[in-house]
C-alpha cells in the first residue's frame, strides 16, 4: 500500500466508492461530503491515478478489484455498499464476482459488462495508439471533455484536470489494456445483489445498449437515466445523484 491514497471519512455502514479511468478520489468530493454525514465513506485512488499517481499501476481489472478488496480487508470491514463509475463499474462487478456475499447493495454507474465498448467515441485501440503517438498531455486534454455535456466549461471539469496531474503514459495505457481485455457479461446472471444502474442519456463512452445489458441480465436490478447528462452524472447533477443513491442504500 506504499504511495496509495485512501480517503476514509464518516461513521456508519460502509460505502465504498471506486473511480474510473483517469479518475481520482477527489472526483467523489460531492459524494464524500454528502454521504459521510451518515455513512463511513471509503474512496481509494487506484494505483497510478489521482492521489496515488506515484504507485505502480495495474493492468487487469481483476488486479484492481483485488486491490480494493485488500483495502476493505485491511480495514476489517465485512459487509459494505459499493459504487463503481466507468472503469470502476467494471471493477465493482469483478469485486462482486469474487466476494459477492459481502456486498450489500451494488451501484453500477456509467459502465457496462465488457471493456471493449461498441459505439464508444473511439475504440480502445485507437485511444492507445493516439496515447503513444501524441502523449499523455494530449489524451488528458481531449478525453475528459467528452464526459460532460458542457465539456471543459463544466464547473467541475477542474476535478478532471487535478486527477491527471501525476498520471504517467504507462498508467494510462495499463488501464486501457485492462479494460480492453475484460469481460463480465457471463457473470451478470450470477449477481444476486440488489443493483442500481445509473446512466446519463448523452454518455458517449457507454451507450444505452451497454446499460440495458446490465439491467436485463442482473436479476435484481433497476435502471435510472439522467436527462441532459453525459458520463460524469455525479459531477453534473450531484444533488439528484446523491439523493437517488441515498434512497437506494437506505
Amino acid at each position: 500500500m506504499n504511495n496509495i491514497y485512501i480517503d476514509d471519512v464518516g461513521k456508519g455502514y460502509p460505502l465504498v466508492l471506486v473511480h474510473g479511468f483517469l479518475g481520482s478520489s477527489e472526483m467523489w468530493c460531492n459524494q464524500k461530503d454528502f454521504f459521510s454525514k451518515f455513512c463511513r465513506v471509503i474512496s481509494p485512488a487506484l494505483p497510478g491515478f489521482g492521489e496515488s499517481g506515484g504507485a505502480q499501476s495495474l493492468d487487469t481489472i481483476n488486479q484492481m478489484a483485488q486491490f480494493v478488496i485488500d483495502i476493505i480487508d485491511e480495514k476489517k470491514i465485512n459487509k459494505f455498499n459499493l459504487i463503481g463509475h466507468s472503469m470502476g463499474g467494471m471493477i465493482v462487478q469483478e469485486i462482486t464476482k469474487i466476494v459477492g456475499e459481502r456486498v450489500n447493495k451494488l451501484i453500477c454507474f456509467a459502465t457496462g459488462s465488457i471493456g471493449e465498448i461498441p459505439g464508444r467515441f473511439e475504440t480502445i485501440d485507437e485511444t492507445r495508439k493516439r496515447l503513444k503517438e501524441e502523449g499523455v498531455a494530449a489524451l488528458f486534454s481531449r478525453v475528459p471533455k467528452k464526459w460532460f455535456v458542457k465539456g471543459d466549461q463544466d464547473k467541475n471539469y477542474f476535478l478532471c484536470v487535478n486527477a491527471v496531474q501525476n498520471v504517467s503514459e504507462e498508467s494510462a495505457d495499463n488501464a486501457l489494456k485492462a479494460m480492453k481485455n475484460w469481460t463480465g457479461i457471463e457473470n451478470l446472471k450470477n449477481i444476486k445483489n440488489e443493483t442500481l444502474i445509473i446512466w446519463g442519456e448523452k454518455d458517449t463512452a457507454y451507450n444505452f445498449e451497454q446499460v440495458e445489458t446490465l439491467n436485463k441480465n442482473i436479476i435484481n436490478s433497476r435502471l435510472e437515466i439522467f436527462k441532459d447528462c453525459s458520463h460524469n452524472v455525479h459531477l453534473e447533477e450531484p444533488k439528484k445523484f446523491n439523493d437517488l443513491i441515498k434512497g437506494f442504500i437506505n
